[in-house]
């Protein structure tokens, strides 16, 4: 089973994020499982979602305590939060953020993309609160490989609940662009 936690602020995405990742593996014929955490329920508060993939059903119900994939989709919750915690020794970091995976020590494969200049060139939200979960999510597939592209796209299209054009173009580009550490 591949356990992947979200995290990022109420307005960016992590929950619908955390669906249409669930959406596409189960296109591809996985079990999944898909639910959010929310601590104060209001914009830019904390938001984490789990998504839990798997070859067979799932019975695990719980919060994912030790994911082998953490999604950031807001770079600032690493200095907020423990977001680290709990990583698998072999798991992977995918952050939102303009830097260099290098740029980060947290001792685990980590890649990068700038999901925020995607979103906000393609009208993703406002360039104060860009909703940037979509990029996260092609980013994601190029990462890990879990899920293809193809289907992220259709699962993005499917899923939006606004400009599903823009979006799909997000997780294309965040494809194209992550940078592999």
């Amino acid at each position: 089973m591949i356990e992947i936690r979200f995290h990022g602020r109420g307005g960016q995405g992590a929950v619908t994020a955390s669906k249409i990742l669930a959406l596409a593996a189960f296109e591809e014929g996985k079990y999944v499982i898909s639910f959010p955490f929310f601590g104060t329920e209001r914009r830019g508060a904390p938001v984490t979602a789990f998504t839990r993939i798997d070859d067979g059903p799932i019975f695990i119900k719980t919060q994912i305590y030790n994911p082998d994939i953490v999604v950031i989709l807001d770079p600032y919750v690493l200095k907020t939060g423990d977001v680290t915690s709990g990583v698998r020794d072999d798991g992977m970091f995918i952050i939102n953020t303009g830097k260099d995976p290098e740029e980060f020590n947290l001792n685990r494969k980590t890649m990068t993309v700038d999901a925020t200049s995607i979103a906000v060139s393609l009208g993703l939200g406002s360039r104060a609160n860009p909703i940037v979960n979509t990029a996260m999510l092609g980013a994601f597939a190029k990462a890990t490989g879990l899920v293809s592209l193809e289907t992220v796209v259709n699962a993005t299209k499917e899923s939006s609940p606004r400009k599903p054009s823009e979006n799909a173009m997000a997780v294309e580009q965040a494809f194209q662009s992550v940078r592999m550490g």
